[in-house]
């Protein structure tokens, strides 16, 4: 099914997946510098990590806004140059956020790299979606979604082999390289075959909410269990392996390393196999498998163990995230969907975004990251498979012909 679902691929098809895969990994490598490094920016403002971990909460706070604005211009400007913009002002931002003075100017660029960042996904989903051939879409969504892992695996690099060196002022610099992308689009991406002109007038945003707004509750609370899932066993976790195993930068960068590999191997595997078998029965699998690893992944003694509890937990994480770009994209309406799956997949962000600063006060009170991580992914993964089993399948829908017509 794999070969299959890669063979017949026209260039534009493969530039358009590369640049989507590409968007998301580099926009998830600068917003996961950040989790590297709570500890080391608390103490050069002298604040606490808490107050730290609000710069997590803004710029997922801030999402939504990115998605809604950057999406409704991608409905009525073409998905392909806003994506260009879109990845120039995140690389701005989190470049910018190096050169913060204190706790206050560092929290309004996170709040405005989360605008950015926002924006990045639905666009780059829409735009890949509506390339593809719809017997791909499985393995695609996989490939793309794996961008999230990817970016959080050369961060975790990033950390682990230049912290020592240039500090987190220099990681953050780092941030600027994505802008080198949008060379790349400007030069081999193509505008979306699902997008014209006519399409751009066909709808206002007040017209799709009134027309959907079931389908749209539904989706910002799937969502918001999906990223209570996601950021509840990602955000903190180094934070985690340094206060409750006393592990060292380089120890930790390899961990999650692990971790992130067993990620993008779960969304490609899970997004492939959804092809197969569904999104909403491959989705209840994959986020109920996650309550038996938790025990290894947080209680394990040895840094072995631990990586080899990270990468199941991540494996099975990341295989829910990996059917998401397809899924979302599936239930959206037609006339809206530069917009749709950006928007509710950022509000479920938003609604999920005191998922950092609610571990911290746990950890605070019970005097364990592992206890806070564990609460928060034995609600959020039954939350997941519960909204995919009540859901509707959409995995045939052609979506370069509906978002055309």
């Amino acid at each position: 099914m794999p070969l299959q679902a890669l063979k017949g691929w026209t260039k534009a098809q493969k530039h358009t997946v590369a640049a989507s895969y590409l968007g998301w990994t580099l926009d998830a490598f600068d917003f996961f510098l950040l989790v590297f490094v709570i500890t080391d920016i608390a103490r050069e403002f002298g604040v606490d990590v808490k107050s730290v971990t609000r710069a997590v909460f803004l710029t997922l706070a801030f999402r939504p806004l990115g998605a809604f604005i950057l999406g409704r211009l991608a409905d009525r400007y073409g998905r392909r140059p806003v994506l260009m913009i879109d990845v120039l002002f995140y690389a701005v931002f989190a470049f910018a956020s190096a050169f913060s003075p204190n706790l206050i100017v560092f929290l309004i660029l996170r709040a405005l790299f989360g605008v950015a960042m926002g924006g990045e996904w639905g666009v780059g989903a829409s735009l890949t979606m509506e390339t593809v051939r719809p017997e791909s879409r499985g393995l695609v969504s996989g490939i793309l979604q794996t961008g999230y892992a990817s970016g959080y695996l050369i961060a975790a690099l990033a950390y682990g082999a230049l912290f020592p060196v240039i500090g987190w002022r220099g990681l953050f610099m780092l941030g600027i390289l994505p802008a080198l992308l949008v060379l790349y689009i400007r030069r081999n991406v193509e505008e979306s075959p699902g997008w014209n002109h006519d399409h751009a007038r066909a709808a206002s945003s007040l017209d799709i909410v009134r027309r959907h707004w079931r389908l749209a509750i539904y989706a910002i609370l799937m969502m918001t269990a999906f990223n209570y899932l996601s950021h509840g066993t990602q955000d903190m976790y180094p934070t985690f392996l340094k206060v409750d195993h006393g592990l060292k930068p380089h120890a930790i960068g390899a961990i999650v390393v692990i971790a992130n590999i067993g990620a993008i191997l779960g969304g490609l595997l899970f997004g492939t196999l959804s092809q197969r078998f569904g999104r909403r029965r491959t989705l209840m699998v994959a986020a109920l498998l996650c309550l038996p690893a938790i025990p290894f992944w947080l209680y394990a003694e040895s840094p072995v163990a631990l990586a080899a509890g990270a990468f199941v937990m991540q494996f099975m994480v990341q295989g829910c995230w990996g059917l998401v770009p397809a899924h979302l994209n599936e239930l959206s309406p037609a006339e809206a969907r530069g917009t749709f799956p950006g928007v509710v997949y950022q509000l479920g962000n938003l609604l999920a975004s005191y998922a950092a600063p609610l571990q911290a006060a746990l950890a605070v009170q019970y005097g364990s990251y592992g206890f806070a991580l564990a609460a928060v992914t034995i609600l959020s993964a039954p939350a997941v498979a519960f909204f995919a089993s009540i859901g509707r399948e959409a995995k045939e829908v052609d979506m370069r012909v509906a978002a055309a017509a």
